[in-house]
């Protein structure tokens, strides 16, 4: 785990945080009715509860000393009727905090994802796609836990408190102050708590996040798990993760497990102070019966808000932990910037222009210095070089994955920072070595769900490119199922359902990066025949190892740590006798080896 992971998960945040709980209450806004009709509700359950003890003294003290029959069936009938009047109050306000922690969450989720896909790709260079992840999911149901019943479920809690207390001092001062003197035992236990439980708690987010981490990479390399026969190792390591996390939710239990019969322990006293001081003013005929019983219902009702408040301050604690990192991640600015005024583009002729072009991943680390070079609309023109010369930085900058250092980069005379980048990119289509394919269907993942694009064009493009074939010999056809990163499909099959959708988009440009690397022999010729039929009428650059099935391009671009080394067409760059003469022999080399074997 690295250190910016582990700090990031280290964020503890306090109980309440104004800063913060400002910004999320701005997200409350939108329903401030529901707030406000949650708040009445609160204030008629919080006070019905501490009715019932004040009718049973009026029963007992009335109508049960003086054998009043029908005056005990009248009180009897109110006091039914005050439970279902509190339960279907009740009701309504559960229903309300639920539905409005549910419409907070789906705007705030919903903004989180809109903003994520709006980051450049440096973002995620730097970010695990476990953290992302977990702040989509875990950190905002812990806000869900914080709307639906923390913040207005709180006040209840206090409200429920001011009418006990106001019931107790109405029927007797000074047994309200013996009932109150445990208060000082009970707070004392509440703060000791609260910082044992922080502590606790800081341990399960820590071990959790370790938890999350190793699950998360060792699932992802799961084939390389098992090629090496590491099963055994690994369990062994995902134990010692796995039992660290349970200690330390175990410790937090036990905090749990000695506070809650504590504050059972206390309210036992507090009720027995009652019946010792209370009982002795009933004998002493200063106190009545009824308002003693009231006084021992009074004292249940008033340690249950009192536990109620001590998980409240955990919803509260996660809630502003998790709302620190969400509003982290929305407050990062990690953007390539469209223009303020774009120029538009309705139609490309495909010209490309690399002007003493430098950019850099890491600063002051160039990985393209000084980079120049034209393409004619219609070109085809192939990028080379070993490992790391800059190839595919090259597409990265064309498609403003990132901003170049310096330099500029024209597409038909235009500064592409001048462009707006979704404009832009319409125009572009990239066929990768790695294919990623979604879950759905083969023909959703040609058309990626864009209704401008028919199913009958759809199909064109996969009959262009030769996938119809073993589409059509599926079960399903277009409407098979594709499973997560195309698991049921081979890759030669997955490539050339990419080359289909980079087809069906139509685009002026098409970038096809190491597109024939990982296919067999036999798919790579029909992909051939397909980029022939691909690139007529097209700008095109290609990134290719494979030297032979960049024969034809009209131009070559040699790359060597960063910079062009060489320029031409084939029979040039092999007349030079330099880098490109010798990648091609040692392909060549090797060809005849594999041959001869």
């Amino acid at each position: 785990m690295s250190n910016d992971y582990k700090k990031d998960e280290e964020i503890l945040g306090k109980a309440y945080d104004s800063k913060l709980m400002k910004r999320l209450l701005s997200y409350v806004k939108p329903y401030r009715k529901y707030i406000f009709i949650a708040i009445i509700m609160n204030i008629v359950v919080a006070a019905l509860g501490p009715v019932r003890p004040y009718l049973t003294k009026i029963a007992v003290d009335d109508y049960i000393a003086n054998s009043d029959y029908n005056g005990l069936l009248i009180i009897s009938l109110i006091l039914l009727a005050t439970l279902l009047f509190q339960s279907v109050v009740q009701y309504f306000l559960t229903y309300f905090m639920q539905y409005l922690g549910q419409k907070i969450i789906y705007d705030l989720r919903s903004q989180l994802f809109t903003h994520i896909q709006k980051l450049a790709l440096k973002f995620f260079d730097k970010t695990p796609i476990g953290r992302i992840v977990t702040r989509v999911t875990n950190d905002i149901e812990s806000l869900n836990a914080l709307f639906s019943s923390g913040i207005v479920m709180v006040f209840s809690d206090i409200f429920i408190l001011i009418w006990i207390l106001g019931f107790m001092f109405f029927l007797d001062v000074k047994l309200s102050l013996v009932t109150l003197s445990v208060l000082p035992f009970l707070i004392y236990g509440t703060f000791l708590f609260r910082r044992k439980v922080r502590e606790s708690y800081r341990d399960v987010r820590l071990h959790l996040a370790r938890l999350n981490s190793y699950m998360q990479e060792h699932i992802t390399g799961m084939n390389v798990v098992q090629i090496f026969n590491k099963e055994k190792s690994e369990l062994k390591n995902f134990s010692s993760i796995n039992s660290d996390y349970k200690k330390s939710n175990i410790k937090s239990i036990f905090y749990y497990a000695v506070f809650f019969p504590s504050v059972e322990f206390i309210s036992s006293i507090a009720i027995g102070l009652i019946i010792w001081y209370g009982g002795g003013n009933v004998i002493s005929s200063t106190l009545t019966i009824g308002t003693l019983f009231a006084f021992i219902q009074y004292t249940e009702m008033f340690f249950r808000p009192i536990r109620d408040l001590s998980e409240k301050y955990n919803v509260m604690q996660t809630a502003m932990a998790s709302s620190e990192r969400i509003f982290k991640l929305l407050d990062d600015q990690t953007f390539v910037n469209s223009p303020e005024h774009p120029i538009k583009l309705n139609q490309i002729k495909g010209e490309i222009d690399f002007k003493n072009v430098w950019f850099e991943y890491k600063k002051d680390e160039p990985v393209l210095k000084d980079i120049t070079f034209n393409i004619n609309p219609g070109e085809t023109v192939a990028i080379v070089g070993a490992t790391g010369a800059g190839k595919t930085s090259i597409i990265n900058i064309l498609t403003r994955f990132y901003d170049i250092k310096s330099g500029s980069i024209l597409v038909d005379g235009i500064d592409i920072r001048k462009i707006n980048k979704r404009e832009l990119r319409k125009h572009i289509s990239i066929v990768l070595q790695d294919v990623f394919l979604f879950s759905g269907n083969i023909r959703s993942n040609i058309s990626m769900d864009n209704e401008d694009i028919s199913e009958e064009q759809v199909k064109k493009a996969a009959t262009l490119v030769g996938a119809d074939k073993f589409i059509e010999a599926l079960p399903n056809k277009y409407d098979e199922i594709v499973m997560e990163r195309g698991a049921t499909l081979s890759v030669g099959q997955k490539q050339l359902i990419s080359f289909a959708r980079a087809l069906a988009y139509n685009p002026q440009i098409l970038i096809l990066d190491e597109a024939t690397s990982s296919v067999d022999t036999e798919t790579e010729a029909l992909i051939q025949k397909a980029i022939e039929k691909l690139l007529v009428g097209r700008t095109a650059i290609v990134i290719a190892h494979r030297l032979s099935t960049i024969q034809n391009a009209d131009k070559i671009i040699v790359m060597h740590k960063g910079k062009i080394r060489e320029t031409g067409n084939h029979q040039e760059l092999l007349a030079k006798k330099g880098i490109y003469y010798k990648l091609y022999q040692l392909q060549y080399k090797d060809q005849e080896i594999t041959k001869s074997a």
